[in-house]
């Protein structure tokens, strides 16, 4: 029962304080994180009993960030053979998890995205961004963002009149974009983080965009990209995310530009500009402002 308690307490070292004991009989199993929207269960974990008690958990919506944990190192050869199965065990039974757990998704947002109307110009947000709708739909007050991998859809980014945002959950996002505008051969495939930026740089330049959605994804939505279009000529539009230390958004955009051999541009601030400004989006609504 320690060992439980041990775990238990790893846990709420990530996520704050949980409301329930973890079970040890080798399954996975779910729960709600706190901070998450009220009856989601994107927390997951597995603890088994036999010999050296250990487990992982982690969160789909950080998925491919599990933490590992063990009451105990191996003491002898057989106990380290016998972790070393497990960890294959563990990892079969999580790829076959989230596997399952995609496709899934992928069908309930086929569903939802089918039932949905083509977005309301007048929606709260696009009328804040100042952008078009484009290919959006809506769904009630939800504007619905398409995200696609290898050409069929698996997640939706819904976002609400008040600018908040969530992906279905336990959908796809790594490696996925939503597209805005076709690409050509020999022209310009911009990728960028957030929706409304890539909205305001097709309408300005009026080339294609790829949205990756966050900047930790920028590489990986890249390297499909380049696979897919390989005629394209990529270029990442990263954010500059100057409150934040170590600035994310320019790090995260100057890494995967290097990695895939592209160009990279950042948005140039003026120098009364406000700091929280970060991306083209915001740049474009600040000029507007000053006309």
């Amino acid at each position: 029962m320690d060992d439980i308690f041990a775990f238990l307490d790893v846990m709420q070292a990530t996520f704050g304080r949980l409301d329930f004991l973890p079970v040890a009989d080798g399954k996975i199993h779910r729960f709600h994180v706190p901070g998450d929207r009220h009856g989601s269960k994107n927390g997951v974990y597995q603890l088994f009993p036999e010999g050296i008690v250990s487990g992982w958990y982690g969160s789909w919506r950080d998925a491919g960030n599990w933490h590992n944990w063990s009451s105990r190192q191996p003491a002898n050869p057989i106990e380290a053979e016998l972790m070393r199965q497990r960890s294959e065990q563990v990892n079969h039974l999580r790829d076959a998890d989230l596997k399952k757990k995609h496709q899934e998704t992928a069908e309930n947002a086929q569903r939802i995205w089918r039932d949905a109307c083509p977005a309301d110009p007048n929606h709260p947000y696009l009328v804040a961004k100042g952008c078009q709708p484009h290919d959006l739909r809506q769904m009630g007050p939800m504007l619905l963002v398409p995200l696609y991998h290898e050409g069929q859809l698996v997640n939706l980014q819904r976002i609400f009149p008040n600018g908040s945002k969530w992906f279905l959950e336990g959908g796809m996002v790594k490696g996925c974009y939503s597209p805005i505008g076709h690409p050509i051969p020999g022209q310009t495939l911009t990728i960028c983080e957030g929706w409304a930026t890539g909205a305001t740089i097709h309408e300005e330049t009026d080339t294609a965009v790829a949205c990756a959605m966050n900047c930790g994804n920028l590489l990986a939505a890249g390297e499909n990209l380049r696979r897919l279009y390989p005629e394209a000529v990529l270029i990442i539009a990263g954010d500059d995310d100057r409150l934040t230390e170590g600035n994310p958004g320019r790090t995260a955009a100057t890494k995967a530009a290097t990695a895939l051999g592209c160009g990279r541009v950042l948005p140039q601030w003026s120098d009364d500009a406000p700091l929280e400004f970060s991306d083209f989006n915001d740049l474009r609504q600040y000029r507007r402002a000053q006309l």
